[in-house]
C-alpha cells in the first residue's frame, strides 16, 4: 500500500539543528538511510484532515527504522523513508529523505520532520506555506 501526505511548510524553533549536527546523530543517519543529512529538518503540518489520518496510519503501520540514542539525555527516533516530491514551480527533481519522528510524549502530532542529504527549502525553493507531498517507502 502507498501512503502519501502533502503538508504545508512552516518554520520552527531550530531545536532540530543541534540535534542534527551531534556527530553520534549523523553517524546514526548514514548508518541508517546510507547518507549524511543535512542538519537540520523541514518541518511540514499535514494540508487537511485527510492527511493528518494518514500520518497517524504511516506512524501505526510502517516499522520505520529505530534511531537509538547513543548518548544520555537525548531520545530515541524513529525514521520513515519518503520521497519528496517537489512544487511544479521549483523545477526540482524527486527526492529521498526521511521522516525523523522523536520518542517522546509530548511531540506535536501534526508535525512532520523531514530530513534529507541537502537543505531541502533550498533545494526545492520553498518557502513556508509552500506545500510538499511525501510518498512513503517501505
Amino acid at each position: 500500500m502507498t501512503y502519501r501526505v502533502t503538508g504545508a511548510v512552516f518554520s520552527d524553533l531550530g531545536v532540530a539543528s543541534s540535534f542534527m549536527a551531534l556527530d553520534w546523530v549523523q553517524q546514526a543517519l548514514q548508518q541508517s538511510l546510507g547518507y549524511k543529512a543535512f542538519p537540520a529538518t523541514l518541518n511540514l503540518r499535514p494540508r487537511s484532515g485527510q492527511d493528518a489520518q494518514t500520518w497517524a496510519l504511516v506512524q501505526r503501520r510502517l516499522k520505520g527504522i529505530e534511531l537509538r540514542s547513543a548518548s544520555e539525555g537525548f531520545c530515541h527516533a524513529r525514521l520513515y523513508a519518503v520521497e519528496i516530491t517537489p512544487p511544479i514551480v521549483s523545477g526540482a527533481a524527486l527526492l529521498r529523505g526521511a521522516v525523523l519522528v522523536p520518542t517522546v510524549a509530548d511531540y506535536p502530532k501534526d508535525k512532520i520532520e523531514v530530513v534529507a542529504p541537502v537543505r531541502l527549502k533550498d533545494q526545492l525553493s520553498v518557502r513556508d506555506g509552500d506545500q510538499l507531498t511525501l510518498e512513503f517507502v517501505e
